[in-house]
């Protein structure tokens, strides 16, 4: 899989978040280069979640703002937030959330398809990218009809057809075995790595971390700590 645009890089300045009297974010300031990926650990209830929702465009923080390569995310009305996500991030969660309905190569090609790219070159990137992450044949098995690897492996081809500039992910392991999770996070950090793109991965789970380049921990709110890996060099 190729990408021909120069990619952008996702830039938090001074957020905030609050939900009543909790403050959930307090004045995080954050710059994601193209091409790095980050891990953003944290305990239960430290805003790691309401950060990578913020940088989505899903929430839209209090104070501050969000912007990918220039271009504001959090400033955006509602409609613009939800083309930049669709056009320009990819998604993988914990559970996939793969359509159960649609066969592999059609969840793969619904992005393309919400964004209105005709339906033979949405199937036909779709099938070239659920080959290039080495499932070839199993473009008509549904979800359930797949394992869990194989079924955050197509999920990860979907996050990846459009292109994006960045791909959140959201405890991409949490529903696999040990060994399972490690090789998905293998196939997602390559993955994201060959296209250029940069990766944001939210994790309780310091064995997933250890495949970024780049940690930030997050602590009542705000950034902690932020260093770069071993996977950096």
């Amino acid at each position: 899989m190729t990408t021909n645009h120069q990619r952008a890089a996702l830039q938090a300045r001074q957020i905030s978040k609050s939900f009543g009297d909790v403050r959930a974010l307090d004045r995080v300031s954050i710059d994601i280069p193209a091409g790095q990926s980050v891990s953003v650990m944290g305990p239960s209830g430290s805003g790691k979640s309401t950060l990578l929702h913020c940088l989505a465009g899903i929430l839209r923080p209090d104070e501050g703002d969000v912007s990918l390569g220039g271009e504001p995310v959090s400033l955006a009305s509602d409609a613009a937030r939800s083309r930049i996500r669709l056009a320009r991030m990819g998604f993988v969660f914990q559970d996939g959330q793969l359509l159960p309905e649609l066969s592999a190569l059609e969840n793969v090609a619904l992005p393309l398809l919400l964004l209105g790219r005709p339906r033979a070159e949405a199937f036909r990137r779709a099938g070239d990218c659920l080959q290039w992450l080495g499932l070839s044949g199993l473009e008509a098995r549904r979800p359930g009809q797949l394992s869990g690897g194989q079924a955050h492996r197509v999920a990860i081809a979907r996050a990846l057809v459009g292109q994006p500039d960045v791909v959140l992910a959201d405890e991409p392991t949490g529903a696999l075995d040990q060994a399972t999770g490690a090789e998905v996070m293998r196939v997602l950090t390559s993955a994201v790595a060959a296209v250029g793109a940069s990766l944001v991965v939210v994790t309780h789970d310091a064995h997933v971390a250890d495949w970024c380049q780049r940690h930030v921990e997050i602590v009542d709110g705000r950034v902690s700590n932020d260093f770069l890996t071993r996977r950096a060099a």
